[in-house]
């Protein structure tokens, strides 16, 4: 069984353009260090709505990367059926202001976890916290990720690991695999994974690029992963009561720095928030990718058994652990 998490690092938090018919890299934008207004932007008159949360009242939900953008309306929303949310991120600030905006709502509750995902010790802590504060879990949904597709230079997360493959995939492999026996006790429960439609093969003979780094193929590389790592887990998972779904949740959503940089946006916040929600709510196969709220083929390599036995071998063996 394969398994991934991470909080922004630095102020960087990406979105990519990617185009609903090909699901092609086009372009990704960074996120700013503000948290989105409270008030989001409603989605359009042609995007889809996904069903209506169910009454969440009693039930916990872990969004990683929820302390901005999209992360931070998921959890508004899910407060807002009356989850008991636990936020996590890398500023005390903001995890404790959406903490303050939660609770002032009258709806749901909040927790905040500091954690920096590009530490895979700091989400041992992360992971160890939730299971001492809370009985049980029922929805994780990793969604922190980072983007650095135009530089050419290589960043190292603390383990000296590239920081997509680090960030994107392998903290939140760590992260669902240390928090999996609380999420199977709570079954009937749900892991989605908040991926791209960026999607690269893994070259198994260099993942972590020292030859020819390129930060387009990075991100879409870790973004596969994630793909790779649903469908692996899901037949496994599915006969201990938890469902898992991967997501392209929207294109060049309108983010706080995708505005400061005069980008014009594709989709609002508040369409990607509709995707996720649909995975919460689906009724689709377990392991099913979704480009919005739409079941759709991923990348060749995600169906390849042999690939995904791959990746998992050497994801046991980067996080150190069995």
């Amino acid at each position: 069984m394969q398994f991934t998490l991470r909080s922004t690092h630095g102020l960087v938090r990406c979105f990519v353009l990617a185009r609903a018919a090909t699901l092609t890299l086009g372009l990704v934008l960074a996120a700013g260090s503000l948290p989105a207004p409270a008030v989001a932007q409603e989605p359009s008159t042609t995007f889809p709505k996904a069903p209506p949360l169910p009454d969440l009242t009693g039930k916990v939900a872990l969004v990683t990367g929820s302390t901005d953008g999209l992360g931070r309306d998921v959890a508004r929303r899910l407060a807002a059926a009356g989850a008991q949310v636990l936020v996590t991120g890398r500023s005390v600030e903001r995890g404790d202001s959406l903490v303050d905006e939660i609770t002032r709502s009258g709806k749901g509750s909040a927790r905040f976890y500091r954690a920096d995902l590009a530490s895979l010790d700091q989400v041992r802590r992360l992971a160890d916290a939730v299971i001492r504060d809370n009985k049980h879990l029922d929805i994780l949904i990793n969604n922190a990720g980072v983007g650095f597709v135009f530089d050419t230079t290589r960043k190292f997360s603390a383990e000296g690991y590239e920081m997509h493959f680090a960030v994107n995939y392998l903290a939140h492999y760590l992260l669902t695999k240390r928090l999996l026996p609380l999420i199977v006790a709570s079954a009937p429960s749900r892991i989605i994974n908040v991926s791209s439609g960026s999607q690269e093969p893994i070259d198994f003979d260099d993942v972590m690029m020292t030859k020819g780094f390129n930060g387009e193929r990075g991100y879409a590389q870790s973004k596969l992963a994630q793909v790779m790592m649903t469908i692996d887990m899901a037949p496994e998972l599915q006969k201990r009561g938890v469902l898992t779904y991967s997501l392209h949740p929207a294109s060049t959503m309108a983010t706080t720095m995708a505005r400061a940089l005069n980008v014009k946006p594709r989709s609002t916040i508040a369409e990607g928030v509709e995707s996720v929600v649909n995975a919460i709510t689906t009724t689709e196969p377990s392991g099913t990718f979704f480009n919005e709220l739409k079941p759709w083929k991923a990348q060749a390599q995600a169906y390849d058994a042999e690939a995904r036995a791959k990746l998992r071998v050497l994801s046991e063996r980067l996080v150190g652990e069995k």
